[in-house]
């Protein structure tokens, strides 16, 4: 006689409706997923509105004509939005004994910023200047024939403005004791080379007309970035569309709860 199959034991035993709790709790989730994830793609979407202004911002800055720095009197209002990459201009004279290397990375390779004092003309007060990227070479030279003095003879410096950075957030703690340096901490540096005020600011100098790209030579200026990332839209596409999966799940389980509710 032939085995009769066993309905009870089937593997294909359609399931019991989830209870009213269980979808209710499965739909605040959804909700609240929903939500935030609606919230996180139009963040993005802001972002992506400021992150194309500064964009924008910088690019007409850095290519405008260059005006003088900022002076002393303008120094407390000066901001990165309304003064960062301003393309500027100074005079004065360098105080080379008094220049600081700070840690730095670039298309040249790992070395340093010659953080450079500039005594402004007519009793202007003392900005900092970014003269260039070095590499170890080069600091090992200046160490060998000790650091160069003040020099009083004039120079004029055009670069882009650029506000100074913290000593923490992403970077290293400087340590101004054993003369290390990670950040262009303007106040810190000041005190370490006792400088007295400085400029909230410091210049990055333009590289010198004429002047080779040898940084064990000398300072190569001209290397500020310019270029930022901007994926925000790519962000935003992901954020929403992961909302519309939400709303696609929810969709499938309220369909499969009134197929097992049409069938009972």
């Amino acid at each position: 006689m032939a085995a009769t199959k066993d309905s009870t034991h089937s593997g294909d035993t359609p399931r019991n409706p989830r209870s009213a709790t269980t979808l209710a709790v499965l739909g605040v989730v959804a909700v609240a997923l929903f939500a935030g994830l609606c919230a996180l793609g139009t963040w993005q979407v802001h972002r992506l509105a400021w992150k194309q202004n500064l964009i924008a911002q910088v690019d007409q800055r850095a290519h405008a004509p260059a005006t003088p720095a900022p002076a002393r009197a303008d120094w407390p209002a000066l901001t990165a939005d309304n003064a960062e990459y301003r393309r500027v201009s100074a005079s004065g004279a360098y105080q080379y004994d008094k220049q600081t290397l700070v840690q730095a990375a670039t298309e040249l390779g790992s070395g340093y910023w010659v953080m450079t004092p500039l005594q402004l003309a007519d009793g202007g007060g003392t900005v900092l200047v970014n003269r260039g990227f070095v590499l170890p070479e080069w600091r090992k030279r200046q160490a060998a024939g000790g650091q160069p003095a003040a020099d009083a003879a004039p120079v004029k410096v055009d670069g882009l403005l650029r506000m100074g950075e913290p000593g923490n957030g992403f970077l290293r703690n400087n340590d101004p004791a054993a003369n290390l340096w990670y950040s262009r901490d303007l106040p810190a540096i000041a005190q370490a080379r006792g400088l007295g005020e400085v400029a909230p600011y410091f210049i990055d100098a333009d590289a010198a007309p004429g002047a080779g790209r040898d940084p064990t030579q000398a300072p190569v200026g001209g290397l500020t970035t310019l270029t930022f990332p901007n994926n925000h839209l790519v962000y935003a596409i992901t954020w929403y569309a992961l909302a519309v999966m939400i709303i696609v799940g929810a969709g499938i389980v309220a369909r499969e709860e009134r197929r097992l509710r049409a069938r009972r």
